[in-house]
């Protein structure tokens, strides 16, 4: 009785085991795969295309209303519009 008790207890704990390992596997390939992303996207707002000046541009533009938000300042967009 207890051999079998035993075996199932560690039957079980193996299960746990694979299925901690699995969760930990995904969560490892999602975290290089969110790396992966990030490489790309800096490679590919290179400053000399128009597209990543107008990308480089506008990430500026939108630290700047970050910033004036921080402070306290509204400053309005294209439209003319404050942000609030």
């Amino acid at each position: 009785m207890a051999d079998s008790a035993m075996l199932v207890e560690w039957g079980a704990w193996v299960i746990c085991m694979i299925i901690a390992s699995v969760a930990v596997l995904k969560g490892w390939n999602g975290w290089l795969e969110l790396k992966r992303l990030e490489l790309n996207a800096d490679r590919s707002l290179d400053a000399q295309s128009p597209a990543g000046r107008i990308s480089l541009a506008d990430l500026k533009q939108r630290v700047r209303r970050l910033e004036a938000i921080a402070e306290g300042i509204d400053i309005p967009d294209a439209r003319g519009q404050a942000h609030r």
